[in-house]
């Protein structure tokens, strides 16, 4: 990885580097655990689970964060 796609990720904003990722929207997360919504937002504030914001300012999560989460339950 290089040390601007680092940055991006850091900063949390949606950037070409991070568009070309599948990302996923909370509700997907949501199904995918079986929780409510509203729980995964809860996960993003603690940092359970990494986010990144879309320039509107919704979360969206790498899918590859949210299965490694999915290998540690």
């Amino acid at each position: 990885m290089t040390a601007i796609a680092e940055n991006d990720e850091q900063t949390g904003l949606i950037t070409p580097a991070l568009a070309t990722q599948h990302n996923l929207t909370p509700g997907q997360v949501a199904a995918m655990f079986n929780v409510n919504p509203k729980t995964v937002a809860r996960w993003a504030s603690s940092g359970v689970l990494k986010s990144i914001r879309t320039p509107g300012g919704h979360r969206r999560f790498r899918e590859a964060d949210v299965v490694a989460l999915l290998n540690r339950s």
